[in-house]
């Protein structure tokens, strides 16, 4: 039963291994594996069964199943992000002594579902579950920011804003995502900054904005430099974990 895991195994790997390809003959299978043709027909017929594996009926050329992107999507809709993304979290309040956010986008809304408080007795206090329109504020403009193309428009169509606010808006998200952060100084509460990087997930989908908050007078511009370094750096971390290649 092991061996013939590892067998199978081994045959999706080198389904797997490359993109370019569109299919493999048995035959270059069976001199990659050096298993012998009828147990290489005996495990492909298995896992064509299972999904696993897809023959092509025109060329009869082996590839990698749909399966697995199915199983794939049902793991990373059990991800949990908050655990994923908590000891980065952690890590990142302790080096900058700020208080650290997840935000996640519902509708026309960001939503903080985490956060690690600075260490510090004059901190920026942000409730969990605390909605936020997307338009305001360094996280939920760098979600906004890397949405595909027509979402963004549609969210901002939606938004209570002129039509030279929406204009003004889009030229922001246009240079946020470029610069793959973005920077607010009192734009929800008087006297506060944060500094915000997207969460990237499967299928290069933004899914969260993680960022550092508190008292715009620390927001120094000698600090902020250093500051982005670090949420880009935690973000492409945490966005690593749940899956980005």
């Amino acid at each position: 039963m092991v061996q013939s895991i590892d067998r199978a195994m081994m045959i999706i790997d080198i389904l797997m291994s490359d993109d370019a390809k569109n299919g493999w003959q048995i035959s270059e299978l069976a001199e990659k594996t050096s298993l012998p043709l009828s147990t290489l027909h005996r495990l492909l017929s298995s896992l064509v069964q299972h999904g696993l594996v897809a023959q092509t009926p025109e060329t009869k050329h082996y590839k990698a199943g749909y399966r697995w992107m199915e199983i794939g999507l049902r793991l990373l809709d059990n991800v949990d992000f908050r655990f994923v993304a908590r000891s980065a979290m952690e890590r990142l309040a302790s080096e900058v002594e700020e208080s650290i956010y997840l935000n996640i986008t519902n509708g026309t809304e960001g939503i903080v579902i985490e956060k690690v408080d600075s260490p510090l007795k004059i901190r920026i206090a942000e409730d969990l579950g605390t909605r936020i329109p997307l338009h305001i504020g360094a996280p939920n403009k760098t979600i906004l920011a890397n949405m595909p193309e027509h979402e963004k428009k549609r969210i901002i169509g939606l938004l209570q804003l002129s039509s030279q606010e929406k204009q003004k808006l889009m030229n922001q998200l246009s240079e946020i995502r470029r610069s793959g952060y973005a920077i607010s100084v009192g734009e929800k509460t008087e006297d506060t900054a944060a500094v915000a990087a997207p969460i990237i997930g499967y299928d290069n989908k933004v899914i969260a904005a993680l960022s550092i908050g508190g008292p715009a007078f620390r927001f120094t511009s000698e600090c902020i430099p250093g500051l982005i370094e670090k949420v880009k750096t935690a973000s492409a971390e945490i966005s690593m974990k749940i899956g980005k290649i």
